[in-house]
């Protein structure tokens, strides 16, 4: 499964783009309407999805992506109902899919137990968004039983030692961590988004997704000349949370990920 991804990058390089892969909370804005928020997204031009479980205590998220957990929880989503998205995303979009989630519902339910839910539900991969590379061989030993591949951070304060320990586990890619801070909607351009892709590219050959604080498409065509994948999430949950209804939200994200679909291409 976790080929998928691969091909995806191999496809996009070759047609000098990188790939867009958009955030989204499980069971935002509702547990009747969140797939049509992928499906939506999917029409527009989304390459593939990272899909977030909700969570309560999200520590690298900030206020939108912690505010739409919240929302989600209140309507009933677990991490049951979450995987059972995923399973749709993937039937109704044909569109690979990374699950994004964090240490402690891993634990609750059993790292071997919860990878291969992941993999039943058709997932290539696994983010664990405070999941240090160190502590992390036993949730990638999991992936790798399950054939899914396990996601690593690497932000710009991180030194090279430490760098060297992140690409040497293979990652399917490494999420570079475009702003310091959590995530959210910033008005401006990373000033860091091409100093951590340098490093990162210099070191590994495994590809780099840029993420964190990108928020409208000029930020994301930037981020796009400079790594092989762009994740926008909390700019495109904002709209869902704000939205009037599920169909307007729905329209929202149509409208915003076509604009950053075209940004992906490297002119």
């Amino acid at each position: 499964m976790a080929d998928r991804f691969r091909q995806l990058f191999a496809e996009a390089s070759a047609a000098n783009r990188a790939v867009l892969l958009p955030y989204m909370t499980a069971g935002l804005p509702g547990p009747d309407t969140s797939l049509d928020m992928f499906k939506a997204m999917a029409a527009a031009g989304a390459d593939g999805f990272e899909v977030g479980i909700p969570y309560s205590d999200p520590l690298m998220d900030g206020p939108t992506i912690h505010e739409a957990g919240l929302r989600a929880i209140a309507a009933g989503a677990t991490v049951d109902s979450s995987l059972q998205l995923v399973e749709a995303i993937v039937a109704a979009t044909a569109k690979p899919v990374v699950v994004m989630t964090y240490v402690n519902p891993i634990l609750a339910i059993g790292v071997e137990t919860f990878c291969e839910r992941v993999a039943r539900a058709g997932g290539s991969g696994l983010i664990v968004a405070d999941l240090p590379a160190e502590e992390s061989d036993e949730i990638a030993a999991a992936c790798r039983a399950e054939r899914i591949d396990l996601v690593l951070f690497v932000a710009p304060t991180t030194d090279d030692k430490r760098l060297a320990q992140v690409v040497a586990r293979q990652p399917m890619f490494v999420y570079a961590v475009a702003e310091l801070g959590v995530t959210g909607k910033r008005d401006r351009a990373s000033s860091y988004a091409a100093s951590v892709t340098r490093r990162i590219k210099a070191a590994t050959d495994v590809p780099v997704v840029l993420g964190v604080g990108i928020s409208n498409p000029a930020a994301a065509a930037a981020a796009a000349e400079v790594a092989d994948g762009v994740i926008v999430g909390s700019a495109l949950v904002r709209r869902v949370l704000d939205a009037a209804n599920p169909k307007d939200a729905a329209a929202e994200l149509s409208a915003a990920v076509a604009e950053l679909a075209t940004a992906m291409r490297r002119d």
